[in-house]
């Protein structure tokens, strides 16, 4: 009988199932978006319950669609947006307070207070990663410090921490587990031990036994209990940037994927050896397959680029559809001198500023929304060029093309842009759902539903290469002028 792969891809604003075949094409696929809650300024919840709900929904759906039942399934992967993190009830599963998002900026006093003190890579050696809002460990100390009840809870071992892929393998299979790439994330374990890290949790004030079980990435965890999949193998778990390095096959040191979604990720594989960076980037875990060592990554994190264009949609209605913004963006042959930095939550990679915040600079009264939907577009591929001349800077690998995937790939008009600001071919693959791609190789590896990784590697193939079109000059001109952007949104919050 004929088998299949599923992979759970649980993202920043929808939560998605997807069917894979051996070749890694798509037999079935459902999405489902999830509330984005917003209490105050900066702070960006989920609610966990949805996110189940909608989980089970869209393994429904996809199923049905694909005519399949869960027997047809040979395992299951999960990836899941990483930083985002759940306090829930041991006894009850019920989460003691909404989801944190990776983007949510309450802890910048916890983090202006450590920087002021030791300065922003005080932790570095140990976890791989600056000090600053992003990451799991402060927002847990911000949940046991303000959830009534949570402290001695957790130290208890009755409240249980966990990053999604916890959370819902939690809800699926009863282990309370996570795996190296999302645990690296969370600056609380030891990126060249991949152990919970003793000195972390005492500088965060975490006790340990709130903590999942750490495992690899790719290894049979256990039997799904429960819902639309119970009886079906749970045997994968990345974090979705991880996952989309795996689905787009960058299992060589060299070999670099970025991923456009609510917030883009350019990761580089460097092999099994952890190299710190000097220029503004992170250090982390890219995976682990089994008993095998672990690869590790650069990576070049961008907190907002498709959620700008959410932005402009929702809040500012200049569209009425996300896709909407390539056809509004293309009636104007330029961005008419506006640039939009879009610092919601701060910048990330390669300045990590919690100070900065949004700013569109250049407005005159020549300009008009086609500009600021053009300038919007180009705002992410400017971003992105930020991370390639760092990762450049680190690894003395200069990129020679860039393997793209993401939901904002299908906008041509922004893929040639970002050929054109980089000066190098930009490639989409036929697959664009790479990061549920990568949680669906993740577990077929670990059944043997694939050999390894050069099989996989025979799946790959490019849809369009977009090749760079630009005179040096006016590119030289356009990146200039960004960066007079970016000094312009610094300083805007005090006291940090």
């Amino acid at each position: 009988m004929t088998k299949y792969i599923g992979a759970i891809d649980q993202g920043t604003s929808s939560t998605r199932f997807i069917v894979f075949d051996k070749s890694g094409a798509i037999l079935a696929a459902a999405q489902k978006e999830h509330r984005q809650i917003f209490p105050q300024p900066g702070w960006v919840e989920h609610d966990p319950i949805e996110i189940l709900r909608n989980t089970d929904e869209v393994i429904t759906s996809a199923l049905t669609q694909g005519n399949l039942r869960a027997y047809d399934l040979d395992c299951v992967g999960i990836t899941n947006q990483r930083e985002t993190i759940i306090l829930w009830d041991r006894q009850t599963g019920r989460p003691l307070h909404n989801a944190l998002v990776w983007q949510d900026t309450r802890v910048d006093d916890k983090v202006a207070a450590f920087i002021r003190k030791d300065g922003q890579d005080q932790f570095r050696g140990q976890t791989g990663l600056p000090l600053t809002s992003y990451f799991s460990g402060l927002k847990l100390n911000w949940l046991l410090d303000n959830v009534a009840g949570a402290r001695s809870d957790a130290a208890l071992g009755n409240a249980l921490f966990g990053t999604m892929d916890s959370w819902l393998a939690w809800n699926l299979t009863d282990q309370h587990i996570t795996d190296v790439s999302n645990a690296s994330r969370t600056q609380l374990m030891n990126i060249e031990t991949c152990h919970w890290d003793n000195f972390m949790l005492t500088a965060f004030n975490i006790p340990a036994a709130c903590l999942p079980i750490i495992k690899s990435s790719s290894e049979i965890f256990g039997v799904i209990k429960r819902g639309p999949l119970k009886g079906v193998t749970l045997a994968g778990l990345l974090g979705d940037q991880q996952a989309a390095l795996v689905g787009q096959t960058c299992f060589k040191p060299g070999e670099a994927k970025n991923t456009y979604g609510t917030g883009s990720f350019l990761l580089m594989n460097t092999g099994t050896q952890p190299v710190q960076s000097t220029a503004g980037l992170l250090t982390t875990i890219a995976y682990q397959f089994g008993s095998a060592p672990p690869h590790y990554a650069l990576e070049g994190a961008i907190a907002i680029t498709g959620a700008l264009v959410q932005w402009l949609r929702d809040n500012l209605q200049l569209f009425e559809s996300a896709a909407q913004i390539e056809s509004l963006a293309s009636s104007v042959p330029d961005n008419g001198d506006i640039y939009i930095v879009p610092a919601f939550s701060g910048l990330y990679a390669p300045y990590w500023r919690e100070d900065a915040r949004g700013v569109i600079t250049g407005l005159t009264r020549y300009a008009n929304r086609a500009h600021i939907a053009r300038a919007a577009l180009e705002a992410t591929a400017y971003q992105v060029r930020d991370v390639v001349n760092a990762m450049a800077k680190d690894s003395g690998i200069a990129l020679t093309s860039l393997k793209t995937d993401g939901g904002m790939v299908a906008n041509e008009l922004l893929m040639q842009f970002q050929a054109d600001i980089l000066n190098v071919p930009v490639i989409r693959p036929s697959i664009l759902e790479t990061t549920a791609l990568g949680a669906a190789y993740a577990a077929g590896l670990a059944t043997g539903f694939w050999a390894d990784t050069d099989e996989l590697r025979t799946n790959w193939r490019p849809d369009k290469i977009f090749t760079p079109a630009m005179d040096e000059r006016l590119r030289d001109k356009l990146y200039a002028s960004w960066h007079k952007a970016v000094q312009r949104s610094f300083n805007w919050v005090e006291d940090q």
